[in-house]
């Protein structure tokens, strides 16, 4: 690959990667999931959970997108569509979840329950998690992550086909696209996770926000369900 385009290929699909973490859809989708933690290190909870959304998306993103650019084929527009039209129901899913806790949630907010074996007993609690190695991982956003992955795989692909020369080069760009979007949204959640720190001390508050937040969610999701080439077609 000549140096040249291996240097305009990092900067540009780290920046361009950043940028796509800050799309209404993503927002929505972090912000829902980011409101369930309110503790005393909710920045650094919030920034885990952006980074997961990222690994999630850049997964599915450099899976999906490696195999069209060495077929050097396109993703069907039904396919499309279609994860697209997942994104909807799951930002609609996201949103009704908020919109629960916040109805439902305690004095310490959401509260979950665990079973072993005959005992029951509840704790204020994190997101599901996977351990691999020393790393631990939220699964739900690593999972919504993946479905936005999958949306924009084949737009993605469509770009670096058209743009860039040769096969390192596409395979560099998206999985330096994957990186920026994967550190913008821990960032951005992380900024994020602060304020709502503060704000869990006022549960009134608090609640306020996981309505508004799930709000926003449930109408985006009906929005660009309304509108998919799947029903309008």
């Amino acid at each position: 690959m000549p140096v040249l385009e291996l240097l305009t290929t990092s900067s540009l699909g780290s920046l361009l990667g950043m940028r796509h973490a800050l799309e209404p859809d993503h927002l929505a989708a972090v912000s829902t999931l980011v409101t369930g933690e309110r503790d005393g290190r909710s920045a650094y909870r919030a920034a885990l959970m952006g980074a997961c959304w990222g690994l999630g998306h850049t997964a599915s993103l450099i899976v999906v997108g490696t195999a069209l650019v060495v077929l050097r084929a396109s993703m069907p527009p039904r396919a499309t569509d279609l994860f697209e039209f997942f994104v909807a129901l799951m930002l609609i899913g996201l949103g009704l979840r908020a919109i629960y806790l916040a109805a439902r949630q305690g004095p310490a907010g959401p509260v979950h329950a665990h079973h072993h074996g005959r005992v029951v007993h509840t704790h204020p609690g994190a997101p599901a998690h996977i351990h691999i190695g020393a790393w631990t991982l939220a699964r739900r956003p690593l999972l919504v992550g993946a479905v936005h992955g999958l949306a924009g795989s084949g737009a993605l692909t469509a770009l670096v086909l058209a743009t860039l020369s040769t096969t390192a080069a596409r395979v560099t760009y998206m999985m330096l696209f994957g990186l920026g979007s994967t550190s913008g949204m821990a960032a951005l959640s992380g900024v994020v996770g602060w304020p709502l720190a503060r704000a869990g001390q006022h549960q009134s508050v608090a609640r306020g926000l996981s309505f508004v937040v799930g709000l926003g969610s449930l109408v985006l999701g009906l929005y660009y369900g309304v509108t998919s080439p799947l029903l309008t077609n």
